[in-house]
């Protein structure tokens, strides 16, 4: 994993920010570099979740899959976001059926870089970063651990 900037956020990042850079690796052990997909007209939803096989974690990530035509017909594309291994997603997305990467924060550098570190579990906090193609943050949202994220408003800001 790696970052441009290896900052720690006290509080999510903010609209107008910057994204921070980084590559993390995905379910398939392929490395993920948040600049490579960029500049290709589709905002990226970063859904930051704390950890796989778990039941809040499972009815977020199954809903992305299942609404993945609607995010793509707003031009956006969902990626998870955990601290779990590579070989954890790998086993997460074949048992559930998910077909977008998820991402191995195993070093906790992204989500700390943005703000949605939970350190009580030492994982991910719960929350949503819409990335535009230029890089800039377009919106952002912290929730409870036990909160999924609303897919309504989440396609409703995009």
């Amino acid at each position: 994993m790696t970052t441009d900037t290896p900052l720690v956020r006290d509080s999510i990042i903010q609209p107008g920010d910057t994204a921070p850079n980084f590559t993390l690796k995905d379910q398939s052990k392929s490395d993920w570099t948040l600049s490579d997909h960029l500049g290709k007209g589709e905002d990226l939803v970063l859904s930051f979740y704390p950890m796989d096989f778990s039941p809040v974690c499972d009815t977020e990530m199954k809903c992305a899959t299942a609404e993945m035509a609607r995010f793509q017909a707003k031009g956006a594309r969902v990626i998870g976001i955990s601290c779990d291994s590579f070989y954890t997603h790998k086993a997460y997305a074949e048992q559930l059926g998910l077909s977008q990467p998820l991402l191995a924060d195993m070093h906790r550098a992204v989500c700390k870089a943005y703000g949605l570190y939970f350190p009580g579990l030492n994982v991910a906090a719960r929350g949503t970063v819409i990335v535009g193609s230029d890089g800039v943050v377009k919106w952002s949202q912290a929730r409870e651990l036990s909160k999924e994220f609303d897919k309504d408003e989440v396609l409703g800001v995009l």
